[in-house]
């Protein structure tokens, strides 16, 4: 039998009961998140939402604050497609640009940067 048949029905005309932790997700997803921020935009206590989603009051408080910044792209915690090879692309110019320094620094320690300059126009 599964768990879900093994609880008892709240009786008609009650309110839910809050879900367990069994029920709660390790990870909230943006759409989740944005459910509670709304909730807190529409006038609901901060506590209430807290203790009825059973999220920690601070990181709720954090989701709310993040949202009214940067709206429902800002409760996402994984990257889009395009900004994550942006991050890699950032990366490899970076590194790229660090290897050229270091082999313009080698060049000019073997006294080579007049012929180095040259070549490079």
């Amino acid at each position: 039998m599964s768990p879900e048949a093994e609880r008892p029905s709240p009786p008609e005309g009650s309110a839910p009961s809050p879900p367990g932790p069994d029920d709660l997700p390790e990870r909230w997803s943006a759409q989740r998140k944005m459910e509670l921020v709304l909730r807190l935009l529409r006038g609901e206590s901060l506590d209430a939402v807290s203790r009825e989603s059973q999220v920690p009051a601070h990181e709720v408080e954090s989701w709310h604050r993040v949202f009214l910044e940067h709206g429902k792209r800002g409760l996402r915690t994984k990257a889009e497609p395009e900004e994550r090879d942006l991050v890699l692309a950032r990366a490899k110019i970076g590194e790229l640009m660090m290897r050229l320094e270091l082999a313009e620094d080698l060049i000019e320690k073997r006294g080579l940067s007049d012929e180095w300059k040259r070549r490079k126009r």
